[in-house]
Protein backbone atom coordinates (compact mmCIF):
# COMPACT_ATOMS: atom_id res chain seq x y z
CA UNK A 1 0.00 0.00 0.00
CA UNK A 2 1.23 3.49 -0.88
CA UNK A 3 1.94 5.91 1.97
CA UNK A 4 -0.48 8.33 0.25
CA UNK A 5 -3.27 5.79 0.93
CA UNK A 6 -2.36 5.30 4.62
CA UNK A 7 -4.99 7.74 5.95
CA UNK A 8 -7.35 7.85 2.94
CA UNK A 9 -8.73 11.08 1.46
CA UNK A 10 -10.88 12.65 -1.25
CA UNK A 11 -10.59 16.31 -2.30
CA UNK A 12 -12.22 18.01 -5.29
CA UNK A 13 -12.51 21.62 -6.52
CA UNK A 14 -14.86 22.80 -9.25
CA UNK A 15 -15.46 26.15 -10.95
CA UNK A 16 -18.76 27.88 -11.68
CA UNK A 17 -19.79 31.29 -12.98
CA UNK A 18 -17.64 33.75 -10.95
CA UNK A 19 -17.55 31.23 -8.10
CA UNK A 20 -15.92 27.98 -7.08
CA UNK A 21 -16.53 25.10 -4.70
CA UNK A 22 -14.02 22.92 -2.87
CA UNK A 23 -15.03 19.75 -1.04
CA UNK A 24 -13.42 16.93 0.92
CA UNK A 25 -14.41 13.84 2.85
CA UNK A 26 -14.20 13.81 6.67
CA UNK A 27 -12.65 10.42 7.41
CA UNK A 28 -9.28 9.98 9.09
CA UNK A 29 -8.22 6.37 9.09
CA UNK A 30 -5.22 4.11 9.46
CA UNK A 31 -5.56 1.77 6.50
CA UNK A 32 -9.05 0.27 6.96
CA UNK A 33 -9.51 1.36 10.59
CA UNK A 34 -11.42 4.64 11.12
CA UNK A 35 -9.83 6.96 13.70
CA UNK A 36 -11.91 10.14 13.36
CA UNK A 37 -14.90 11.35 11.37
CA UNK A 38 -14.34 15.12 11.44
CA UNK A 39 -10.84 15.55 10.00
CA UNK A 40 -10.21 18.96 8.39
CA UNK A 41 -8.60 18.75 4.94
CA UNK A 42 -9.66 22.16 3.59
CA UNK A 43 -7.80 25.15 5.00
CA UNK A 44 -8.61 28.84 4.59
CA UNK A 45 -5.77 31.08 3.44
CA UNK A 46 -7.96 34.17 3.07
CA UNK A 47 -11.72 34.60 2.35
CA UNK A 48 -11.28 34.04 -1.41
CA UNK A 49 -8.53 31.39 -1.32
CA UNK A 50 -8.59 27.83 0.04
CA UNK A 51 -6.32 24.80 -0.11
CA UNK A 52 -7.39 21.18 0.23
CA UNK A 53 -4.68 18.69 1.20
CA UNK A 54 -4.93 14.96 0.56
CA UNK A 55 -2.32 12.46 1.69
CA UNK A 56 -0.64 11.72 5.02
CA UNK A 57 -2.59 13.44 7.82
CA UNK A 58 0.47 14.56 9.83
CA UNK A 59 1.95 16.25 6.76
CA UNK A 60 -1.44 17.82 5.96
CA UNK A 61 -1.37 19.58 9.34
CA UNK A 62 2.30 20.59 9.09
CA UNK A 63 1.97 21.95 5.55
CA UNK A 64 -1.25 23.88 6.28
CA UNK A 65 0.45 25.63 9.24
CA UNK A 66 3.52 26.50 7.17
CA UNK A 67 1.38 27.93 4.35
CA UNK A 68 -0.75 30.00 6.75
CA UNK A 69 2.50 31.40 8.23
CA UNK A 70 3.92 32.22 4.78
CA UNK A 71 0.72 34.00 3.80
CA UNK A 72 0.74 36.09 6.98
CA UNK A 73 4.31 37.17 6.22
CA UNK A 74 3.25 38.13 2.68
CA UNK A 75 0.33 40.22 4.00
CA UNK A 76 2.66 42.02 6.46
CA UNK A 77 5.14 42.82 3.71
CA UNK A 78 2.79 43.56 0.77
CA UNK A 79 -0.28 44.81 2.69
CA UNK A 80 -2.63 42.79 0.49
CA UNK A 81 -3.86 39.21 0.15
CA UNK A 82 -2.08 36.79 -2.13
CA UNK A 83 -3.49 36.10 -5.60
CA UNK A 84 -4.34 32.41 -6.21
CA UNK A 85 -1.71 32.11 -8.98
CA UNK A 86 0.97 33.52 -6.67
CA UNK A 87 -0.09 31.18 -3.87
CA UNK A 88 0.05 28.16 -6.22
CA UNK A 89 3.64 29.10 -7.11
CA UNK A 90 4.49 29.43 -3.40
CA UNK A 91 3.08 25.96 -2.63
CA UNK A 92 4.91 24.49 -5.62
CA UNK A 93 8.23 26.02 -4.52
CA UNK A 94 7.73 24.88 -0.90
CA UNK A 95 7.06 21.29 -2.00
CA UNK A 96 9.95 21.20 -4.49
CA UNK A 97 12.32 22.58 -1.85
CA UNK A 98 11.69 19.39 0.17
CA UNK A 99 11.88 17.02 -2.82
CA UNK A 100 14.47 14.69 -1.20
CA UNK A 101 12.24 14.18 1.85
CA UNK A 102 8.88 15.35 0.53
CA UNK A 103 5.71 16.33 2.32
CA UNK A 104 3.42 13.41 1.50
CA UNK A 105 0.54 15.65 0.42
CA UNK A 106 -1.11 16.45 -2.87
CA UNK A 107 -2.69 19.92 -2.68
CA UNK A 108 -5.79 21.24 -4.44
CA UNK A 109 -5.83 25.05 -4.60
CA UNK A 110 -8.97 27.05 -5.38
CA UNK A 111 -9.44 30.81 -5.32
CA UNK A 112 -11.02 33.85 -6.90
CA UNK A 113 -8.49 35.99 -8.76
CA UNK A 114 -8.70 39.40 -10.44
CA UNK A 115 -12.23 40.30 -11.66
CA UNK A 116 -13.48 37.32 -9.62
CA UNK A 117 -12.27 34.79 -12.18
CA UNK A 118 -12.05 31.37 -10.48
CA UNK A 119 -8.65 29.65 -10.41
CA UNK A 120 -8.10 25.98 -9.56
CA UNK A 121 -5.04 23.78 -9.70
CA UNK A 122 -3.57 20.65 -8.19
CA UNK A 123 -0.04 19.32 -7.91
CA UNK A 124 1.87 16.22 -6.90
CA UNK A 125 3.98 15.96 -3.74
CA UNK A 126 6.98 17.49 -5.57
CA UNK A 127 5.08 20.60 -6.66
CA UNK A 128 4.43 19.87 -10.37
CA UNK A 129 1.38 22.04 -11.13
CA UNK A 130 -1.63 20.87 -13.11
CA UNK A 131 -4.01 23.69 -14.06
CA UNK A 132 -7.62 23.10 -15.11
CA UNK A 133 -10.61 25.13 -16.30
CA UNK A 134 -13.33 22.81 -14.94
CA UNK A 135 -12.37 20.64 -11.94
CA UNK A 136 -9.39 19.08 -10.17
CA UNK A 137 -9.30 16.06 -7.87
CA UNK A 138 -6.88 14.47 -5.40
CA UNK A 139 -6.74 11.59 -2.93
CA UNK A 140 -7.50 7.88 -2.82
CA UNK A 141 -10.97 8.42 -4.35
CA UNK A 142 -9.59 10.41 -7.29
CA UNK A 143 -10.36 7.74 -9.93
CA UNK A 144 -14.07 7.66 -9.13
CA UNK A 145 -14.08 11.46 -8.63
CA UNK A 146 -12.79 11.90 -12.19
CA UNK A 147 -15.65 9.77 -13.51
CA UNK A 148 -18.35 11.49 -11.44
CA UNK A 149 -17.09 15.01 -12.21
CA UNK A 150 -16.72 14.26 -15.95
CA UNK A 151 -20.34 13.17 -16.18
CA UNK A 152 -21.85 15.89 -13.94
CA UNK A 153 -19.82 19.04 -14.74
CA UNK A 154 -21.32 21.84 -16.83
CA UNK A 155 -19.69 25.17 -17.70
CA UNK A 156 -20.83 28.43 -16.02
CA UNK A 157 -22.95 26.89 -13.27
CA UNK A 158 -24.69 29.20 -10.83
CA UNK A 159 -23.67 28.79 -7.13
CA UNK A 160 -26.67 26.62 -6.13
CA UNK A 161 -26.19 24.22 -9.04
CA UNK A 162 -22.43 24.10 -8.44
CA UNK A 163 -22.98 23.15 -4.79
CA UNK A 164 -25.39 20.37 -5.75
CA UNK A 165 -23.06 19.04 -8.46
CA UNK A 166 -19.89 18.92 -6.33
CA UNK A 167 -21.80 17.39 -3.39
CA UNK A 168 -23.30 14.60 -5.51
CA UNK A 169 -19.95 13.93 -7.20
CA UNK A 170 -18.16 13.69 -3.83
CA UNK A 171 -20.75 11.43 -2.18
CA UNK A 172 -21.00 9.14 -5.22
CA UNK A 173 -17.20 8.80 -5.35
CA UNK A 174 -16.43 8.12 -1.68
CA UNK A 175 -19.06 5.34 -1.71
CA UNK A 176 -16.76 3.56 -4.17
CA UNK A 177 -13.61 4.00 -2.07
CA UNK A 178 -13.24 2.20 1.26
CA UNK A 179 -10.45 4.55 2.46
CA UNK A 180 -12.49 7.77 2.35
CA UNK A 181 -16.00 8.84 3.25
CA UNK A 182 -17.99 9.49 6.44
CA UNK A 183 -19.75 12.49 4.93
CA UNK A 184 -18.27 15.57 3.34
CA UNK A 185 -17.26 19.15 3.91
CA UNK A 186 -18.13 21.66 1.15
CA UNK A 187 -17.17 25.32 0.77
CA UNK A 188 -18.90 27.42 -1.88
CA UNK A 189 -17.18 30.77 -2.49
CA UNK A 190 -18.73 33.68 -4.42
CA UNK A 191 -17.36 37.25 -4.72
CA UNK A 192 -19.53 38.39 -1.80
CA UNK A 193 -19.91 35.41 0.54
CA UNK A 194 -18.73 31.97 1.63
CA UNK A 195 -21.15 29.10 2.30
CA UNK A 196 -19.82 26.23 4.37
CA UNK A 197 -21.83 23.02 4.63
CA UNK A 198 -21.38 19.54 6.04
CA UNK A 199 -22.78 16.60 4.08
CA UNK A 200 -24.07 13.42 5.67
CA UNK A 201 -22.92 10.31 3.89
CA UNK A 202 -22.78 6.58 4.49
CA UNK A 203 -21.33 5.73 7.86
CA UNK A 204 -19.78 2.34 7.12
Amino acid sequence: MSIFEYNGSAVVAMVGKNCFAIASDRRLGVNLQTIATDFQRIHKIHPKLYIGLSGLATDVQTLSQKLAFRHKLYVLREERDMRPETFASLVSALLYEKRFGPYLCMPVIAGLGDDNVPFICTMDCLGAKELAKDFVVSGTASESLYGACESMFKADMEPDELFETISQALLASVDRDCLSGWGGHVLLVTPTEVHEKTLKGRMD
